[in-house]
């Protein structure tokens, strides 16, 4: 089966580089699956989860937005912030959906709102990617 490559990175590290069958990720209108010798596009991201699948393995990515690039081998994703489903801190990503949440119903402007709700997102979507990584250990 065909492959393409796939790097994942932020301002800070790289977050995946490697070879995958297909990369599911959330973008703005939806969900983008992008399989080998795709048409070329440049797209933004959502806050949300990034999977990706080579072979029987499947990589859990939690992302908080950012920009995803296809070419003719190569899928890049500019990421805002993101992290591997086995690097979420549970406790902290909670607690993170608890200020958010806080400073939503207590903002004062628009762009209080804005950010609060920003965050509120990026929480969910870590909360969600570590949940589903749980759940199928316990299968």
């Amino acid at each position: 089966m065909a492959t393409v490559n796939l790097d994942i990175v932020t301002a800070e590290k790289v977050v995946y580089s490697g070879d995958v069958d297909i990369v599911i990720a959330p973008g703005r209108e939806g969900q983008l699956g992008i399989l080998p010798h795709h048409a070329a596009l440049m797209t933004t991201l959502s806050a949300g989860e990034l999977i990706a699948r080579k072979g029987t393995e499947e990589f859990l990515i939690a992302i908080s937005g950012g920009f995803l690039e296809v070419l003719p081998n190569r899928i890049i994703v500019l990421a805002d912030a993101a992290e591997r489903a086995e690097e979420i801190d549970i406790a902290r990503a909670e607690a993170a959906k608890k200020r958010a949440q806080d400073n939503l119903s207590h903002s004062a402007s628009q762009g209080e709102s804005a950010l609060a709700e920003a965050a509120l997102h990026r929480a969910i979507a870590r909360l969600e990617v570590a949940e589903r990584v749980k759940r199928r250990r316990k299968i």
